[in-house]
């Protein structure tokens, strides 16, 4: 989304990641001026999906654009407001995921509904939008809550890689050999 709103040539975010750039505008956008579906609504499961939720802004945008007769690329004049309902509607969508799966947890006697923990971590959790619903949440269910400071909440595959390093540094997990090891892209 931020892609596609050319936040880089926002003058307030043009040294921000996309997602940072979208939690800036967020706070002076009013949300309730673009209205998102959240996603998977008529599914009853744990799973996440924002494959929907990408399509139906970038429909919204492209009906800004002409509206605004400007061109893909240019700045929206609404573009703090799309940010703020973006960001409400992702933030929806993973606290009641999270909370069917907290459910399903104790549910399923995976955790006890006694001194069961929510950890957040990962890049969405540097987003103090969605770490405060998510505080909310484990709040309200008598979970504790554990989240990193948002300096050490950074992307996934970096934290991926960090572990590698370490990994390597340690000499654990090293397969020397690659013959028969075979690999295919999704």
């Amino acid at each position: 989304v931020a892609r596609r709103l050319s936040l880089r040539k926002h003058p307030e975010c043009s040294s921000m990641a996309g997602g940072k750039a979208i939690e800036h505008l967020a706070q002076t956008g009013d949300r309730q001026q673009h209205v998102f579906k959240v996603p998977m609504q008529h599914y009853l499961n744990c799973d996440f999906s924002f494959s929907g939720l990408q399509n139906v802004v970038t429909k919204a945008i492209m009906q800004k654009e002409k509206e605004e007769g400007i061109q893909e690329g240019d700045i929206l004049s609404c573009v703090k407001d799309i940010a703020a309902a973006v960001q409400h509607t992702v933030a929806v969508h993973i606290i009641q995921r999270t909370y069917r799966a907290m459910l399903f947890c104790i549910k399923n006697s995976i955790l006890s509904s006694k001194n069961a923990t929510l950890v957040v971590s990962g890049g969405v959790a540097s987003n103090q939008y969605i770490r405060k619903g998510l505080q909310a949440l484990a709040d309200a269910n008598d979970f504790s809550f554990l989240c990193p400071p948002p300096r050490l909440c950074t992307d996934n595959g970096v934290m991926i890689a960090w572990n590698g390093i370490e990994r390597l540094r340690a000499g654990l997990g090293i397969l020397h050999n690659t013959d028969g090891i075979r690999y295919e892209p999704k």
